[in-house]
């Protein structure tokens, strides 16, 4: 009877504290691992835009933060859609690890075909065509990795949903520390671009290893165990109680996607205005004569610190009315005409103080909204269902960086 309540409500933080049978999260292990996850998946996505100084440089005919942007997106979301539609016949331990895998064949063969291929050489279109290729294959790798992620961090307390979003953020201030700093040490010619980006690349190559090996770990640990115990139980139940499940399983997703979609709709909202923004306008759109190129580096950077501040406040402002919090996402579309004006607008609007706050105010709500309705949504489904909740918000999120990338193309008409 205690197992059926605890499914029917879904895992929550204060159930978990309720009941002295759950494992303590000893030195918060599994905590970690899931913020380390987290700023991994993310990680080689950082790495590519964040090395568009060297790309850009070797394809100038090119438009490389554009067309990465809509490749890693658009294929990411498509994987995702199978993902979705497949989700109940596909294990996510298999799904994360072999995305993880990806990731790693991926990031590797970039510097090796710059040391073996390009060489610094300018106009090698054909080692464009390459990474974008590479490109297409981490979004696939993104989508098994975060979709699986995010749907098990869903089945589990919020701080670990919170940890793995926070983790996101991580990876995008990590990056742009290293950004900064590379750009200090190295000279800005083509030597120095080259060595920034190869950095990159190895550093998260690096990630990507310590997180294969984290969460082959994560599963061995008591509490996530627990979960997956009470999980296993909760799936035995529901088909004690309904017999065979397989001819229920699309009607069972789309119930779930029914329940989700406001949850879901709010998420895309919120990444479709991002991704107008962030990074294009940033690094191509605005200028300053003080700043100069280092100009869309810092604004980068203080995105990516608010992004990460508002996805550690979830935990202090837990705001439990999804209403509000989702009205608050569709309240984000007035950065677009804010963000206009800094362009076409009076001209204190197009300094660098109005671009800069607002900047940090895009990726404070980002963070923050993100963070809260990945707590709340996977919370309204039974606790069997969570993971494909949280896959499915996951593809509401995709959708919105797909739809935003696009969007960001108005802003050169």
């Amino acid at each position: 009877m205690g197992v059926t309540t605890v499914i029917a409500a879904g895992v929550t933080e204060s159930t978990s504290l309720l009941n002295p049978k759950i494992p303590k999260d000893t030195f918060h292990v599994a905590y970690i691992i899931y913020f380390t996850l987290g700023a991994g998946y993310l990680l080689p996505w950082n790495a590519f835009i964040t090395a568009v100084d060297y790309f850009t440089y070797l394809y100038p005919d090119v438009m490389v933060d554009r067309i990465f942007a809509i490749v890693y997106m658009i294929i990411g979301l498509i994987c995702l859609l199978f993902i979705v539609a497949f989700a109940n016949k596909t294990s996510a331990f298999v799904r994360i690890n072999v995305g993880l895998i990806l990731f790693v064949m991926a990031l590797v063969t970039v510097p090796l075909m710059d040391v073996y291929y390009v060489d610094g050489r300018v106009g090698v279109y054909s080692g464009f065509v390459v990474t974008v290729v590479l490109v297409g294959l981490c979004g696939i790798a993104d989508a098994l990795v975060q979709g699986g992620v995010i749907g098990a961090a869903g089945e589990l307390p919020e701080r670990y949903m919170q940890a793995t979003v926070a983790g996101t953020a991580a990876s995008g201030v990590l990056v742009s520390v290293l950004r900064i700093l590379t750009k200090a040490v190295y000279p800005q010619d083509a030597h120095g671009l080259r060595r920034s980006a190869n950095l990159y690349f190895i550093f998260s190559i690096a990630m990507m290893i310590l997180c294969i090996v984290f969460y082959n770990v994560a599963h061995r640990l008591p509490v996530i165990k627990y979960y997956n115990d009470l999980k296993t139980q909760a799936v035995n139940e529901e088909k004690e109680d309904k017999g065979d499940l397989t001819p229920e399983l699309w009607r069972s997703t789309l119930d779930i996607v029914g329940t989700v979609k406001w949850y879901g709709l709010g998420i895309l909202s919120i990444y479709v205005v991002t991704l107008c923004i962030f990074p294009g306008y940033i690094t191509e759109d605005v200028h300053s004569q003080l700043l100069k190129d280092w100009y869309p580096i810092l604004l980068i950077t203080g995105y990516n610190v608010f992004d990460m501040v508002g996805k550690c406040l979830t935990p202090l402002l837990y705001l439990e009315n999804a209403k509000v919090a989702i009205g608050a996402c569709f309240a984000r579309l007035l950065f677009l005409p804010i963000f206009y004006g800094c362009l076409h607008g009076p001209k204190f609007f197009r300094t660098e103080i109005p671009v800069t706050v607002l900047t940090c105010l895009l990726g404070l709500t980002n963070g923050y909204l993100t963070s809260l309705l990945l707590m709340l949504g996977p919370k309204t489904v039974q606790l069997q269902h969570a993971e494909i909740a949280g896959t499915v918000l996951v593809l509401f999120l995709v959708m919105g960086l797909a739809i935003g990338s696009v969007v960001s193309w108005f802003w050169i008409i």
